[in-house]
């Protein structure tokens, strides 16, 4: 069954008090769905989906999914939080846990949004201009921007910076100038590894583009050195020897997107999956992972799903989906692997301006359900029992 309840301004007032005014602005507040898959995790409650909302559209979400009861609930910041003006905000980025707090990176909003993992309960928000992704290390969270404007300019001139946050206090208290636009971060063995994309100043000239990964020593807080990998990065996740996972999006002319691997003990690239990768979740020894490559020159987009093994770093399945729904998903956006059952989440942001949809399948990659999701579905993170 579903449950549906809207707020239009304040005309209800016997309602305002509970849920609270936001002026004219139509508010949604949850919605709640059984996918009918309700099975119960050991070690976790739920996940919570972070959905971006197209840029300038004010209508980044959260959504949640209960393991125990099998429900997928809509748009819960909204309800638990009525007194926020604009709610989440614009261009949800990148989320994550950590101790009892859930962290919210809100890219074209400029804050990240800290809220009660449990809960969802809006605790701050800290201000850091147009921020992309966020990792937690010791005492501290660190939080990739690109500092300046949203541009796109071949002579952009403003480096991106990692920014350093007290997680006791929710303030920032350092910075770390790195290349141009940096996206995705990794930390091992007390090194920060960042993903520098230049993604602003490419604009279809591959020249444009940065290509390296920042490495930055926490003790000091300083850049150390870069490694040179390839044009326009993005992701980059470790393994458990703490090797890293790199993805190029390539520069959507002639050079493809492409996954890449850093040696850890050599600091250099010394291998190459020569397949596309927009994205990819890390379970256990095995990288899952998507690509939707768009080209220039056809006009047209490219998908494609596959398994690599991180120890043998080869590719060991290239049919996640194997029972077709492949063909309906229109453009793949987020992933993520329940690490106990090992079933698999895909989510569709279809046209990007319209509910998207995520879908369960079993890992051999059978659909088990779908549910509708807020617009731009991308992020995930798994929600501990003990917190």
């Amino acid at each position: 069954m579903k449950k549906y309840i809207f707020i239009i301004g304040c005309l209800l007032s016997m309602l305002s008090g509970l849920y609270g005014c936001r002026g004219d602005v139509e508010m949604l507040l949850s919605e709640e769905e059984d996918s009918g898959d309700s099975h119960g995790s050991v070690d976790y409650k739920g996940f919570y989906l972070l959905n971006e909302g197209n840029m300038g559209s004010n209508k980044s979400t959260l959504d949640f999914f209960d393991f125990e009861t099998g429900k997928y609930t809509r748009n819960i910041y909204a309800e638990v939080n009525p007194s926020v003006p604009k709610e989440l905000g614009d261009v949800g980025n990148d989320i994550g846990i950590y101790g009892s707090k859930l962290y919210a990176v809100i890219n074209t909003s400029n804050k990240v949004e800290v809220m009660e993992a449990n809960t969802a309960r809006r605790i701050t928000q800290i201000d850091i201009p147009n921020c992309r992704f966020i990792q937690f290390h010791g005492k501290y969270a660190y939080i990739t921007s690109y500092a300046g404007p949203v541009v796109i300019d071949p002579n952009y001139e403003q480096l991106g910076f990692v920014a350093k946050v007290d997680t006791a206090t929710l303030k920032e208290i350092d910075r770390c100038l790195v290349g141009f636009q940096p996206d995705e971060l990794a930390i091992v063995d007390n090194m920060i590894y960042v993903a520098n994309s230049g993604g602003y100043m490419g604009a279809g000239e591959t020249s444009g583009y940065e290509r390296t990964v920042s490495v930055i020593d926490i003790g000091s807080f300083k850049e150390e050195k870069r490694i040179d990998v390839a044009y326009n990065l993005e992701r980059i996740k470790a393994d458990k020897r703490g090797n890293l996972w790199v993805s190029s999006r390539g520069d959507y002319y002639t050079l493809p997107s492409r996954l890449f691997f850093i040696d850890k003990g050599k600091q250099i690239v010394t291998d190459t999956i020569p397949l596309a990768a927009s994205n990819y979740w890390l379970d256990d020894e095995l990288l899952y992972v998507y690509g939707s490559e768009f080209s220039y020159i056809t006009n047209g987009w490219t998908m494609s799903y596959y398994v690599v093994d991180t120890r043998t770093r080869q590719i060991v399945r290239q049919n996640i989906i194997t029972d077709g729904t492949d063909e309906k998903i229109e453009k793949p956006y987020g992933i993520m692997v329940h690490p106990e059952t090992k079933d698999i989440y895909i989510t569709d942001a279809g046209d990007y301006v319209t509910p998207g949809l995520l879908y369960c399948f079993t890992n051999e990659g059978k659909k088990k359900w779908a549910i509708r999701t807020g617009d731009i579905p991308g992020h995930f993170a798994l929600l501990p029992k003990q917190q």
